[in-house]
């Protein structure tokens, strides 16, 4: 999970995701279209999206076709989750005990 979360870290491989999420398989050059980049800084973001899991490359011959894998996606989903839910607990627990301990109006 370290390595999805560092891979989503980047604006560009969330963009990478979401194309990909969208569109269905693509090739490199199809993902680096929207970017200006070079062809190698579009590769080694492909490489850190492959590494975490998040991309598939599916080579045909010289084509390279890289397919969203979601799996990764739905572990760091779920652990988010379980945590907003424990944060959002304490914040409102912290909000009732504030609030219970507030001055009244015209009291100090």
């Amino acid at each position: 999970m370290d390595r999805a979360f560092h891979a989503l870290g980047d604006g560009t491989r969330r963009q990478i995701i979401s194309m990909l999420a969208r569109n269905g398989a693509q090739s490199a050059n199809q993902l680096r279209a929207p970017f200006d980049v070079a062809q190698p800084t579009i590769s080694k973001h492909l490489k850190v999206l492959e590494t975490a899991g998040l991309v598939r490359r599916e080579i045909t011959g010289r084509m390279h076709l890289f397919h969203l894998e979601t799996a990764p996606l739905q572990q760091t989903e779920d652990w988010i989750a379980s945590h907003r839910s424990f944060w959002e607990g304490t914040l409102r627990r912290l909000d009732q005990f504030v609030s219970a301990t507030e001055p009244k109006d015209g009291q100090t």
